[in-house]
């Protein structure tokens, strides 16, 4: 889509949607939150609330009073939006749908997401395919932790625009085909996932949308080694390590959840509370689709 503000020769468009894209943007995590009676049924009027935060700044936090166990919740909240393509990755639950809490096999297999320790900053998917690509996901809280668990989250078109202000080369070189490598995943000395390799910064092909693959995990990626590429990556790292009234910290609580176009998010370590029966429990869920109504062309024409 060689009309896409995101392209750093499209100046003049880059401008427009800038000013658009960060007029009137929230302050605060709770200018995110949209009450909601039913997650498993959405009314018009609370789905289009939802959408307006997300076109804003593609994620919004909906808060119920839905305190049971139930995938169909975050099923449900995800085709309101017709996100229907689910990511079933190894990990995840038979339906695809993914049950986030303390697991020791798969935290002792490396695995993060399944600890109660601190995920640091990145993308969901950032290991799979261009061909497929995490574009949403939905997160639905069904009881926090006793202590800790809290997310940063921060829209990486903000991201963008941060680092594209500071110095366009920088956006040059993460748009790089080369930029990032995930290595292969080996389990027993079995390789359970090829090495992927691909930009940080891309396009979609449909309506020129942004999409961002992104990890802070070292041992995790290996970064191409040139010195664009060095410098832009140590400005992200130093950016999501500072401060920046663009960053929202937010807790979920029983009943609430996260839908975004794949933000940049991390977690901060937990603690359960099991002689209390008090244990962090999250459902995730994956999707090849992006939140609809929240294209390039349905915000900004």
């Amino acid at each position: 889509m060689e009309s896409s503000p995101f392209y750093v020769e499209n100046e003049a468009a880059y401008q427009r949607w800038r000013a658009a894209k960060l007029g009137c943007y929230p302050t605060t995590a709770e200018e995110l939150v949209v009450p909601v009676d039913n997650p498993l049924l959405l009314t018009d009027a609370e789905a289009e609330a939802m959408l307006n935060v997300c076109r804003k700044t593609n994620m919004v936090i909906y808060a119920s009073r839905a305190r049971r166990e139930d995938k169909e919740i975050p099923r449900a909240v995800g085709e309101r939006f017709d996100l229907r393509r689910l990511d079933s990755n190894m990990l995840a639950d038979d339906d695809g749908i993914t049950s986030l809490q303390v697991v020791p096999g798969k935290s002792q297999r490396g695995y993060i997401p399944y600890s109660n320790k601190r995920l640091l900053w990145h993308t969901d998917g950032y290991y799979n395919t261009s061909e497929a690509r995490i574009h949403a996901f939905v997160l639905h809280c069904v009881s926090p932790a006793a202590e800790g668990g809290e997310n940063s989250l921060l829209d990486h078109e903000i991201a963008y625009i941060l680092m594209r202000d500071a110095n366009p080369d920088y956006i040059q070189a993460l748009m790089a085909p080369d930029a990032m490598t995930i290595p292969a995943n080996t389990e027993a000395g079995v390789e359970t996932r090829l090495a992927v390799t691909g930009p940080v910064f891309s396009m979609d092909s449909v309506g020129g949308n942004l999409h961002m693959r992104y990890t802070a995990r070292t041992r995790s990626i290996e970064w191409k080694q040139d010195a664009a590429t060095r410098k832009a990556v140590q400005f992200l790292e130093n950016l999501l390590a500072g401060e920046s009234p663009y960053m929202f910290r937010h807790t979920m609580t029983a009943g609430q959840g996260l839908i975004c176009n794949n933000v940049l998010h991390n977690r901060t370590a937990f603690a359960d509370d099991v002689d209390r029966g008090i244990a962090r429990l999250v459902y995730r869920a994956r999707y090849y689709d992006r939140i609809a109504g929240t294209s390039l062309r349905d915000v900004f024409g």
